[in-house]
Parts: C-alpha cells; structure tokens; sequence
C-alpha cells in the first residue's frame, strides 16, 4: 500500500504543505478555570472573571454543576448564586 505523502495539491495546481493539528489537550492559559459538569471550559487569569462568568451560566442553566478551579493551589469552588 503507498503512503500519501503530506502535502496536497489544489484545484489551480499549487502545493501547500498540510496544516498543523492542533491538539485539544493544550494546557489552560489562566489560573482559573471554569468547569461546567466537570468539564473545563476556559480559563481566567483572576477569580472574579471566573466567578463572573460562573454566575451568567448557573442563572441561565440552574441545574448544571459550575465550579472554579484554582490550578495553583488544587481547590474548587462551586458557584451558587444567591437566592432572593
């Protein structure tokens, strides 16, 4: 069986080499990271980002789990908003 090689011909005729994949387990950018259901979404470089956008999310869907997870010190917290 022949290996294609990584490089692709367009209609008009030119080469280009393949794109780069990028690789969905690139480390988190901030410290803060905003998890929904467990599952990090992004991240902040301050708590109060992360808290703020925590509370847009738990008031539009109450049911989920949205917590913050500080990477530095390995502690989440469970955002709840405030009941009137």
């Amino acid at each position: 069986m022949a290996l294609r090689s990584k490089t692709f011909t367009k209609p008009n005729g030119s080469e280009e080499p393949a794109e780069e994949v990028i690789s969905q387990r690139r480390s988190p950018e901030g410290r803060f990271l905003l998890q929904v259901d467990r599952q990090t979404k992004v991240s902040f470089s301050t708590f109060e980002e992360a808290e703020k956008a925590g509370l847009v999310i738990k008031k539009n869907f109450p049911v989920v789990r949205v917590a913050v997870y500080d990477s530095v010190t390995s502690e989440n917290t469970i955002i709840n908003p405030a009941k009137a």
